[in-house]
């Protein structure tokens, strides 16, 4: 595929979940590239705290990626800031853990409705203006357990799963109108976001790995990025593995890790913290 390309210096971008973790560190990688930064967070106060430490090519607006009129807001105050959006990076997310029969409805929608239907707002706002000027990138950051599932993230799977299936559809559909969409599927990722889990031999990368594998969709507009490469590889070819085999396999992995292998002192912070929205 071949599209118009996007330089991004002097660039508008748009990031979700923004003023921490993933998304913080790829406004960083954005910004030192040239590009004019909005970071857009659930937590105001973070969200601006977070861009006045990036300087003037950045701002933060407060940003619940649940509610599509607070999304129409950020997106028009991001227009507003530095014209027309060049990039949307959708990253905002949670991830509760759990044996699924223990977890609860509230945190089951709440999994839903910012997974999956935080990225379907963002893109159903931001893809008509890009349409219609020829051009644009969206960055869906969903998960490799979007593509393998585990025990203890059953509902986060689930909406992971629906996120490379929508990124997947939307991008066919964006087809000769010079917009990608493109999907970023981290391992997992030292943040608060799976703290007090130990994923044993499973690889962990930071999330710096990740905003340059963002940064780097933008010139490559790849239909999927998995971070590590070779754990996107295992996990497409997990469907070809025998069960018993693959079984065997995860047993070796930990892969009851989200269940069995949990630091609770350390986990509650950030439950807690999901739980409060």
């Amino acid at each position: 595929m071949s599209y118009p390309r996007i330089d991004l210096a002097g660039a508008t971008i748009a990031i979700t979940g923004a003023a921490r973790g993933i998304g913080l560190a790829t406004a960083k990688a954005f910004v030192e590239a040239g590009a004019y930064v909005a970071l857009g967070d659930l937590d105001e106060a973070l969200a601006v705290h977070a861009a006045a430490e990036l300087g003037d090519h950045a701002t933060g607006h407060a940003l619940d990626v649940t509610d599509k009129t607070s999304y129409a807001a950020f997106l028009a105050a991001v227009d507003r800031w530095h014209g027309p959006l060049d990039v949307l990076v959708n990253n905002a997310g949670v991830m509760p853990n759990g044996p699924f029969l223990e977890q609860s409805d509230r945190i089951d929608q709440l999994t839903m409705d910012v997974n999956v239907y935080g990225v379907i707002h963002g893109m159903r706002l931001a893809l008509p203006g890009m349409v219609e000027r020829g051009y644009g990138h969206v960055v869906n950051v969903a998960s490799l357990a979007g593509k393998f599932p585990l025990k203890g993230l059953a509902v986060y799977n689930a909406s992971k799963y629906a996120v490379v299936g929508l990124t997947a559809a939307t991008r066919l559909e964006m087809d000769a109108t010079g917009v990608s969409v493109s999907a970023v599927l981290p391992s997992a990722v030292r943040t608060e976001l799976s703290s007090g889990i130990d994923y044993g031999i499973l690889p962990a990368v930071d999330p710096e790995d990740i905003a340059a594998a963002v940064v780097r969709t933008v010139k490559t507009r790849a239909a999927e990025t998995a971070v590590p490469g070779y754990v996107g590889l295992l996990a497409n070819a997990s469907g070809l593995v025998p069960e018993p085999v693959l079984r065997a396999f995860r047993k070796a992995a930990h892969d009851d890790a989200a269940i069995n292998g949990v630091d609770d002192s350390v986990r509650r912070v950030y439950l807690d913290r999901i739980e409060k929205q």
